[in-house]
Parts: C-alpha cells; sequence; structure tokens
C-alpha cells in the first residue's frame, strides 16, 4: 500500500504554493500547477496549459434531471452500469469534480477560510486515520466516516451528494446503486479516451491526458479509501516537534497516553516562539485539531487536562480553545454526535473569546 511518489510531491508543492507563496512550480509527469488571472493555482496539463485537472470536463457535465419532468435519455455509460438513472450520473460527476479539485488553491477569505480548511484537513487525515493503530478499528471508521462527511460538507457539495457514498470496507460505493467509485471513475476516464472524436467539441486534452488524469483521481480516491500512506507535512526549523506529531498520529497518541503534559509542553513551546508565518500557524492549528479529533472525539473530559495545564497562561490557554473551537467546526459535530451539553464545561467557556461565544453560546 505504498504510496505513489507523485502525489507526496504534489502535496508538498501544494503546501510550498498555498502557505509559502513560491510561484515557480515545476511539472510532474502531465501537469504542473498554473496561477490563472484570479490568482488561483490549478493542476494544468503540460502540453494543454489553459486546460486543468478539474476544467477538462466542464463541457461534460450532465444534463440535471431535475430540471425536466420526464428525463428522456440515458447516461453515457449506461451500457455498462445498467443500474445507474441519470439523477446518479449526476452525482457521481460532482463526486468526481469534487476529488479532482483537491489540489486546487484557491484565495480564501473570511468567507470561505473555514470551508477550504476543513476540506484540505479531512483529505490529510483520511491517509492517516485509518493507519493510526492506537486507536480501534471502529474507532477507525467514526474518524474516517467523520472526515470524509466534512471533506464534502466543506467542498460544498449539495445534500444528495454529500450522503450519496458509504464504505464497503476500504472501497467508497455510490449506495443507491452499488457502483464502485474506483470502477466508474475509470470507465468514465477510458470511454471519454477511446472517444475522443466524437466528443471533439466539447474535449481539448487528447486521450493521453485523459489516461494521465484517471490516474491522478485515482491516485486521490486511494487516499479517501485508506489505501495509500500517510500524507507528510514538510517540516522547517522551529516546527520539527510539531510536524512530527501531524506526521504520526500514533506517536501523538503515545505521546499523550503517556504523559498528556508532554503534549501540551509542545503546544507551549509554539506559543513561546510568538513567530508568525501562514504555514507556521496552519501546523499548529493541524496539531489543535488533531487532539480535537484523536483525542476529544472519544473522550472529550480530556479537555480539563488541558486546561488545568494551562491555568498558569489563561493568555495561552484562550489561544488554544478559541483556535480549536473556531477555527473549524469539528468540535462542534464531535458534541452533537455526543450529546455534549457544553454548559458541564464552565472552566473551557470561562476562555472563550468573543466569536466562540458568539457560536456557542448564543
Amino acid at each position: 500500500m505504498e504510496i505513489q511518489p507523485r502525489i507526496q510531491l504534489f502535496i508538498y508543492e501544494y503546501f510550498k504554493i498555498k502557505f509559502k507563496q513560491e510561484i515557480q512550480p515545476a511539472p510532474w509527469g502531465a501537469f504542473q500547477y498554473r496561477f490563472d488571472e484570479d490568482n488561483c493555482a490549478e493542476l494544468s496539463f503540460v502540453g494543454e496549459p489553459e486546460e486543468s485537472f478539474t476544467s477538462w470536463m466542464y463541457d461534460l457535465q450532465p444534463r440535471d434531471a431535475h430540471y425536466v419532468a420526464s428525463p428522456d435519455w440515458q447516461p453515457a455509460l449506461a451500457e455498462r452500469f445498467h443500474q445507474m438513472d441519470v439523477y446518479d450520473e449526476l452525482i457521481l460527476y460532482y463526486l468526481l469534480f469534487t476529488i479532482n479539485s483537491t489540489l486546487t488553491i484557491r484565495p480564501t477569505n473570511a468567507y470561505n477560510a473555514m470551508n477550504d480548511r476543513m476540506k484540505s484537513y479531512s483529505f490529510f487525515q483520511m491517509s492517516h486515520c485509518s493507519a493510526a493503530s492506537r486507536i480501534s478499528e471502529e474507532q477507525q471508521h467514526q474518524l474516517r466516516d467523520f472526515f470524509f462527511f466534512f471533506y464534502l460538507y466543506a467542498h460544498p457539495v449539495n445534500e444528495d451528494t454529500l450522503y450519496a457514498c458509504s464504505f464497503r470496507e476500504q472501497r467508497l460505493v455510490h449506495t443507491k446503486s452499488n457502483i464502485s467509485l474506483e470502477h466508474y471513475f475509470s470507465a468514465f476516464h477510458d470511454h471519454y479516451s477511446e472517444h475522443c472524436d466524437q466528443y471533439r467539441d466539447d474535449l481539448i486534452i487528447n486521450p493521453d491526458d485523459i489516461q494521465a488524469s484517471k490516474h491522478l483521481t485515482l491516485e486521490l480516491l486511494r487516499i479517501l479509501e485508506g489505501k495509500s500512506s500517510p500524507l507528510l507535512m514538510p517540516s522547517e526549523e522551529g516546527l520539527e516537534a510539531v510536524v512530527e506529531l501531524i506526521n504520526n498520529v500514533d506517536l501523538m497518541l503515545q505521546l499523550y497516553e503517556d504523559n498528556p503534559s508532554a503534549l501540551f509542553e509542545i503546544m507551549r513551546d509554539f506559543l513561546v516562539e510568538d513567530h508568525s508565518t501562514l504555514y507556521r500557524d496552519h501546523c499548529f492549528t493541524t496539531l489543535l485539531q488533531n487532539y480535537v479529533c484523536y483525542i476529544l472525539y472519544f473522550k472529550f473530559n480530556e479537555i480539563h487536562t488541558l486546561v488545568d495545564y494551562f491555568s498558569s497562561t489563561p493568555t495561552w490557554c484562550g489561544i488554544i480553545i478559541n483556535k480549536m473551537f473556531t477555527d473549524t467546526i469539528f468540535i462542534q459535530r464531535i458534541m452533537r454526535l455526543k450529546q455534549i451539553d457544553l454548559s458541564a464545561y464552565p472552566d473551557v467557556i470561562a476562555h472563550f473569546g468573543e466569536e466562540a461565544r458568539s457560536i456557542y453560546l448564543s
């Protein structure tokens, strides 16, 4: 289950562009990052730089049957997938587009920053949770479903697409039709590469580029299905301890089980340095959300241990608590799933800032 080296290279490139503004990306096979006029970085085809990994299939989007009283057409792959109807076809197209846009880097603002953060984080963690041996298989599956929900929710997709898929062991399937996403996406690309001439008005790229897209899509899908090795974040000076725990969830869990203070000391050391960059802030946010998702998800009362540790430094405690509660809505959903009453945690509420109070106490 070794991850393809290329996808990890794309991940490193993604982090460099997104957080360090290094804008001289090198080509990797058929793809390279390219900026458009909206300052959006997309994986574009080396041979067709104006066409991207997400945009090449824009004109192949199925008609929306919801706007037709009695749809009188068949899905493009109806002969291969007899159980699929035109509504299923549109959902599968949306899923393919969502997966292909995973590595797209869009400018963030107050309205999209949280969704951007949650989709990226959830994708990254889906490569980790199935490999975390210090949690049970049942817990792995709970987290896998949790992260996949947010991966789609934060894209965002419509409600039909959000609930369209489920896991069969380590395979994602379209639940209604029981079609494997791997089989469908593979057949989708093969169909259009084999019938390129038939779709010449809708396709700019050639069959080789369509096949390159298929392989990259399937690599991304393998990550979502937990069939790859964990994705790694690049380290840098001063972030070694934080990144080591991010890249090895088992190490973080073991550290916490042996001595919770050891994990909190790493958080404290980060705050002591007080040197903010986009990437440093991202790494700290990721570590805190790992604490939320891998520890508080299963033992929410452990939050008292964190508050107690930072009781002598209320400013730092406030920074940590507010980031955990407002950088994402993961903890909000955990509390709903676990039916946790926040009023039972006055020591936590005491550190809430204005944003957290408006979300959780209004």
